[in-house]
């Protein structure tokens, strides 16, 4: 039976790091106890993303650049912090990315051990042969209570692999799964924030008993022992407590993962295959990784690092998407980012914003894949497609083939920043934008400040939140702008 493993491996870290002490001195005279907590930064996600848009921009560093996204025939989609309840939220994922119609979606959640467990779902349905190519994404936009622990420990990320059978950088061996009900934190449906026990149950009753378990349990499977490690991955924000574990279970301590607490947090569901996508940046063939998560149980998986790791280039490091974060010191943007507070929005932020479901349903490709029109007869291309071609001297009918825009490069043909026009993080940025290759559409701009734009400015394609309907409670979906 052939190998499976992961082929690839893509992390995302959004552009702001907020920084903790900003969060601990704004705090300071209501929760003193939080100053120590106060170094380093966290990572922050723009108002306009969420889990969804952070896997997409994850995955689609797995996929390139290439149209041609048939070779997937599987997406899980995990998350503790899912857009809806009742939609499929890979499925959005699948839209966004312009995979088939027939690739199976699955959304697995309710836990932070999700990301964990979804890749060991993903490892067996390829393992079996029911998949050849499956895709595995992990996010997490955790919210948290003002002047609360958790404000400062979370962070916002996601991460996503590739399993399958060819060009395997990292063989799956095996892994142990436990599923106890011990609660350390939950969250009833419509409840914004997680209600927390205490950290010591948590630390000795939890980590240092349910992880070791599992670990062991896995030991018992493969025939291995703690020594055979070579790096040891468990996302904790307890202090130390990684340490603790690698002692009980035989393993060096000194090949305890660094955790990324004091530059990215605790991502969720996604940080523990975040700290895999860091690992295997800089990993030998040959290497033994241990992955191992905490929630309601724990999983546990071993890895083992193949020649190909040699010659692996990611798309962009861990360590550089952290060393090129922007730090922020503006904790109220960040509250209001994540409607933490009540703030006035004016007369221009009241208007309905109920979308037309059936329109969306009808032009899907076009508003969630981005996808236009290309005239088979003159090469014109045109955004949004029509039965009628924009060619100048040749408006043909019903001669359009789909041309997807969103992997393609692009330049600011002209723009504006709106203090007018409603936005969450004024001015509003607006403009035109000009494809190579052809095409123009008018888009918005994001993660961007005043003064850091100008016409000629090369720009790429995201996909971010466009509109909240806070009536209804549905998030509209487009693509944005950003600078390269």
């Amino acid at each position: 039976m052939a190998d499976v493993g992961i082929s690839s491996i893509a992390g995302y870290l959004p552009r702001l790091r907020l920084s903790k002490n900003s969060i601990a001195q704004a705090n300071a005279w209501l929760a003193p106890n939080l100053v120590g907590k106060g170094k380093g930064t966290r990572a922050m996600a723009n108002w306009d993303e969420d889990s969804v848009t952070m896997s997409v921009e994850a995955i689609r560093r797995i996929l390139g650049e290439n149209d041609d996204r048939s070779h997937v025939d599987s997406l899980f989609f995990a998350s503790t912090t899912m857009p809806f309840s009742d939609r499929l939220n890979s499925g959005i994922i699948r839209a966004a990315l312009t995979l088939e119609e027939e690739t199976e979606c699955i959304d697995i959640g309710s836990t932070l051990k999700s990301g964990t467990s979804a890749l060991i779902q993903a490892l067996d349905k390829v393992k079996s042969g029911n998949s050849n190519y499956s895709i595995v994404s992990v996010a997490d936009k955790r919210k948290a209570r003002a002047a609360s622990p958790q404000e400062l420990d979370f962070g916002d990320a996601s991460v996503a692999l590739s399993v399958d059978s060819d060009n395997l950088i990292a063989k799956y061996i095996n892994s142990s799964s436990l599923s106890i009900d011990f609660i350390d934190h939950f969250r009833q449906p419509g409840e914004e924030f997680d209600y927390n026990w205490e950290e010591r149950w948590i630390r000795d009753e939890g980590f240092l008993k349910i992880v070791p378990k599992a670990i062991n349990d896995l030991f018992n499977k493969t025939d291995i022992d703690g020594s055979k490690i070579d790096h040891f991955i468990i996302p904790s924000v307890f202090p130390r407590v990684d340490q603790m574990i690698a002692k009980k279970c035989g393993i060096d301590p000194d090949k305890v993962v660094n955790n990324m607490a004091l530059t990215v947090g605790n991502s969720g569901s996604a940080h523990a295959l975040l700290m895999l996508a860091s690992v295997l940046e800089t990993a030998k063939p040959g290497e033994k990784i241990l992955v191992c998560s905490f929630g309601n149980g724990s999983d546990a998986l071993l890895f083992e690092t193949t020649d190909n790791i040699k010659s692996y280039k990611p798309f962009q490091t861990i360590e550089s998407l952290i060393e090129s974060g922007i730090e922020e010191n503006n904790y109220l943007k960040y509250l209001t980012f994540n409607d933490l507070i009540k703030w006035e929005k004016g007369m221009r932020g009241e208007q309905d914003r109920k979308t037309a479901l059936t329109t969306l349903y009808r032009h899907n490709d076009a508003i969630m894949g981005l996808v236009g029109g290309k005239c088979s007869k003159t090469g014109t291309i045109q955004y949004p497609a029509s039965p009628i071609s924009v060619s100048p001297n040749s408006p043909d009918l019903n001669t359009q083939e789909p041309y997807k825009f969103a992997e393609k490069k692009a330049k600011i043909l002209s723009w504006s920043a709106d203090y007018l026009s409603f936005s969450i993080n004024p001015p509003n940025h607006y403009g035109v934008v000009d494809f190579e290759g052809g095409g123009r559409i008018m888009i918005d701009f994001t993660d961007i400040e005043k003064g850091e734009i100008d016409s000629g400015m090369e720009v790429k394609m995201v996909f971010r939140v466009k509109i909240v309907d806070d009536i209804r409670g549905f998030t509209r979906y487009f693509w944005k702008a950003i600078p390269v």
